[in-house]
């Protein structure tokens, strides 16, 4: 994972390179909102009270904060660019 920040703007850069996956990850939540860009791969976006979303590179989705979400990688190779908002604390231990 990549990172830059502000004070307030986090963007992180990650690649999954284990593709494809049979089941998605773990849902999780975080205070932050999100915005990411598929840059590579493809991918199952889910995120509660959301029907899944098939997306492919140059798509982009949203998490609202609070919001439980997570992915499938469905390429062997997917890369996302996340941005944060505040940023993410956990990501700079």
């Amino acid at each position: 994972r990549r990172i830059i920040y502000t004070d307030n703007l986090m963007m992180t850069i990650i690649d999954f390179t284990n593709g494809p996956w049979d089941e998605p990850a773990l849902f999780h939540s975080h205070p932050h909102e999100q915005v990411s860009f598929v840059a590579q791969g493809a991918i199952i976006f889910y995120c509660e009270e959301r029907a899944e979303q098939h997306l492919k590179e140059g798509d982009v989705f949203a998490v609202p904060s609070g919001k439980k979400h997570t992915v499938k990688v469905l390429t062997k190779h997917v890369r996302l660019i996340d941005s944060f908002t505040p940023i993410r604390e956990d990501f700079l231990k």
